[in-house]
């Protein structure tokens, strides 16, 4: 990488962190407030009357799914409004003249949004602490797993902004696709309460393996391998930063 390549990609991450750190009213207190909900309905209020899971307090079990869920949202969502807004003020004709690779550009916007996951799910994870206690298994497997998490929303965003036409079109994907497939991918339970069909079912949605490694890492147990959990990380980072490389490079839909 080049001085000059090294001074636009900090150009870039420095606007993207600005841009989320100017209105943090907007967002990154919404989702510390969600989560807080979640902690004292689900976790002080129905929690008790549901028991523990593997040995944990309902509360500790939810906890480490609550925190990589605002992971997800909040990076996915930073970089697809991010990204488009750049589209629709035509402001990325800027980026797209200038000296740059096309890998600048993405490491540039998926970096805001793993900035910004990482602000979330640490304001989470601290207000966790007035609902239970402090329990960690591994730092690298929490460490690894949020960080491949956050990479991987971004760059989910970053696909979802270049194929977006209008502003409609940046809410479809988290709305229909990205929120059921969390809600249903072991946030509020353990896939052991399934049947053996649903088990086999709940098992296609990548995120059962995202959250039971992150999981793992706070508690020590987990629904499916830790392997499978990197394995799916790593091949989706792939896809995703090889879909959006050659999708920027050939230039669909980067003029509105």
């Amino acid at each position: 990488m080049t001085k000059l390549h090294w001074i636009a990609l900090k150009s870039i991450w420095s606007k993207e962190i600005y841009r989320f750190t100017r209105i943090w009213i907007q967002t990154l207190m919404p989702p510390v407030i969600t989560i807080t909900l979640y902690f004292i309905i689900f976790g002080n209020l129905i929690g008790p009357r549901i028991g523990k899971m593997h040995g944990f307090n309902y509360v500790q079990f939810i906890t480490p799914g609550l925190i990589m869920m605002s992971v997800m949202i909040n990076s996915y969502l930073n970089v697809a409004s991010s990204f488009f807004s750049a589209k629709f003020q035509r402001n990325i004709e800027e980026l797209l003249i200038a000296p740059l690779t096309t890998h600048i550009i993405i490491i540039g916007f998926v970096g805001g949004g793993t900035i910004r996951g990482i602000c979330v799910g640490t304001l989470v994870t601290l207000v966790s602490l007035f609902f239970v206690p402090f329990h960690i298994h591994s730092w690298i497997i929490i460490i690894t797993t949020l960080l491949c998490t956050a990479i991987l929303f971004s760059l989910g965003g970053l696909l979802n902004a270049v194929f977006a036409k209008t502003f409609d079109d940046i809410s479809l994907i988290p709305t229909f696709i990205l929120t059921p497939l969390i809600y249903l991918g072991g946030v509020f339970y353990t896939l052991t309460l399934l049947p053996s069909f649903w088990q086999k079912i709940s098992k296609l949605n990548p995120i059962i393996y995202i959250i039971s490694g992150f999981r793992f890492g706070f508690l020590g147990m987990h629904d499916v391998s830790l392997f499978f959990s990197f394995m799916i990380l790593l091949t989706f980072i792939m896809i995703f930063y090889l879909i959006i490389w050659y999708l920027m490079e050939i230039g669909t839909n980067l003029k509105i």
